[in-house]
């Protein structure tokens, strides 16, 4: 995998900085590159606690029964947790999630992007628009860390992406 050697951060990514480049294993164990999927589009990262939980699962509803919304605008939507692909696979099959959930197993992609939260050794929660910059390189187009407690607003995450 290519995000086993990310530089960890202690602070939120923030818009206009670089995004770290990774790829992850999805639910159904096929690597997902973050270089490869911005090809044809903004990438929409939704970093959760755990699966099998009230927002998390509240969220990730959201996102597949709202995908015609997410597609409209250009972008993919990933989510991207600590859990194994397994229990994605479990969780995306029980709920019925449509989109691709990443296994960020080894916490190197949600420390790279500063949505860590030690205490639980889970990523936090946090939405990050990833785009191109004029030169082809993934940027941080918009960036939101939240508290645990905090669903994602998805008319304010879709208003970014106008």
């Amino acid at each position: 995998m290519s995000s086993d050697t990310l530089p960890e951060r202690t602070t939120p990514i923030t818009s206009g900085e670089p995004a770290p480049v990774f790829t992850l294993t999805d639910q159904d164990r096929v690597e997902w590159s973050l270089r490869d999927h911005l090809a044809s589009g903004d990438v929409v990262l939704c970093f959760y606690p755990l699966a099998f939980t009230g927002i998390c699962g509240s969220e990730m509803k959201c996102i597949s029964s709202e995908m015609a919304r997410w597609q409209d605008q250009g972008a993919q939507v990933v989510g991207v947790s600590c859990d194994s692909f397994a229990a994605q696979h479990a969780w995306a099959s029980q709920s019925g999630f449509t989109h691709p959930l990443l296994s960020d197993i080894h916490r190197t992609v949600c420390k790279a992007y500063g949505l860590y939260w030690p205490e639980m050794n889970v990523a936090s929660r946090g939405t990050v628009i990833v785009t191109r910059s004029d030169a082809g390189d993934p940027v941080v187009r918009w960036a939101q860390a939240r508290e645990v407690g905090d669903a994602m607003n998805f008319d304010e995450v879709l208003g970014k992406l106008a």
